[in-house]
């Protein structure tokens, strides 16, 4: 029995001729603007065209899955991010908004073929969306939009 597979397929991390759609929530938007400038950089660095980058600001995190399923229909998009900073209050607000937008997140990227990435900080307080939106623990925007990347080049040499 042979243990070499046919064919092996892989997206690499040029984002040259990609086009993408990022979706951002305005509530948090403190940090979700450093998360939207880790993810220009990220493509940027990626060899992307900032022209080529097309941003909707909704109002929260919950509106987010909306804004990426119209990217989607436009069909003119490599991949689409969602960005937006989720922090823990006293009551469970928060674990049913992360519940919700990850599930229709999850499943815009199924049924439509187009990667859908989720770039959301779901955080238990302000320090810790301090440290992932651009500090100590990197910048969530950034390190989504490299996925991203590659999830559109291997989506493309899936297609071929």
């Amino acid at each position: 029995m042979s243990r070499t597979p046919g064919r092996i397929f892989e997206g690499n991390l040029n984002a040259k001729g990609l086009r993408i759609g990022i979706a951002c929530a305005r509530f948090n938007e403190f940090f979700v603007s450093k998360l939207l400038d880790g993810a220009l950089d990220a493509f940027v660095r990626h060899g992307g065209d900032l022209a080529d980058v097309d941003v909707a600001w909704v109002p929260g995190s919950f509106e987010l899955p909306f804004a990426l399923s119209k990217f989607i229909a436009r069909g003119n998009y490599d991949a689409v991010i969602a960005l937006g900073v989720v922090i823990q209050g006293a009551t469970t607000h928060a674990a049913q908004i992360n519940s919700q937008v990850s599930k229709a997140i999850g499943q815009l990227g199924i049924e439509s073929g187009v990667p859908v990435l989720y770039g959301l900080l779901t955080t238990e307080n302000i320090e810790q969306a301090i440290e992932r939106s651009g500090t100590k623990a990197g910048n969530r925007g950034f390190d989504v939009t490299v996925s991203a990347i590659e999830m559109a080049n291997l989506n493309k040499a899936m297609k071929s």
